[in-house]
């Protein structure tokens, strides 16, 4: 199986702009204006060397509490026990300050040893010395209650900031026998999956709110 990367974040956070910036393909993953869009795992195979995979939400999900329940358990489960999964990119809103909910699931990455990154997305929306400002803050408060050290990236789907930087990061991080070249052009992709192996049904949601 291909080694896997996969993106996160609490609802209109911008996670489906920002999976189609990296893969240039506009309508890949669907914007929704009703939060609980996304409600599988899907896994999109990139020049045929690694997969995306989106995760449905933390935070909200436009479902019952006991489905709920039972959305946060696959996420869980996908996170710590998927051997091909080598990061996963945590998605922060950049215009406001440290949210509770995203400071508990960076807790709770960095208090199981699992690899992250984080993307501070919507850069576009304030001044650049506002964003640094929001990513300083949150970097402070994480460091509270981890003494995880991951990688911080700045993104906007409007003016296309962060790309070639995530995905040289996530190029780099490939077996070199199977590293692509570098990304020149729209990544060739197929159709969304879900190994067998995967504990996710159709009932669970979680959320893919986008502006």
């Amino acid at each position: 199986m291909l080694p896997e990367f996969a993106f996160i974040g609490r609802s209109n956070v911008g996670k489906s702009s920002l999976i189609n910036l990296l893969t240039e393909k506009k309508d890949l993953a669907k914007v929704s204006d009703l939060p609980g869009k996304t409600k599988l795992i899907n896994f999109f195979t990139i020049n045929g060397t690694w997969s995306l995979v989106d995760l449905p939400g933390y935070g909200y999900a436009h479902v019952a509490k006991t489905e709920r329940q039972l959305f946060n358990t696959a996420v869980r489960d996908y996170l710590s026990h998927r051997p091909t999964l080598r990061r996963t990119f945590v998605l922060i809103d950049s215009r406001h300050e440290p949210q509770e909910m995203d400071l508990k699931f960076v807790h709770w990455m960095g208090t199981h040893s699992l690899p992250f990154a984080l993307i501070f997305t919507k850069i576009d929306k304030q001044a650049a010395q506002h964003s640094r400002n929001t990513i300083d803050r949150f970097r402070a408060a994480m460091a509270k209650s981890t003494d995880a050290q991951p990688p911080v990236f700045a993104s906007s789907s409007t003016t296309k900031s962060g790309r070639a930087e995530i995905l040289a990061f996530i190029a780099g991080a490939l077996p070199a026998h199977n590293a692509p070249k570098p990304f020149t052009g729209a990544p060739m992709m197929n159709h969304p999956r879900r190994p067998p192996s995967t504990p996710v049904g159709d009932e669970m949601a979680g959320d893919d709110l986008d502006d």
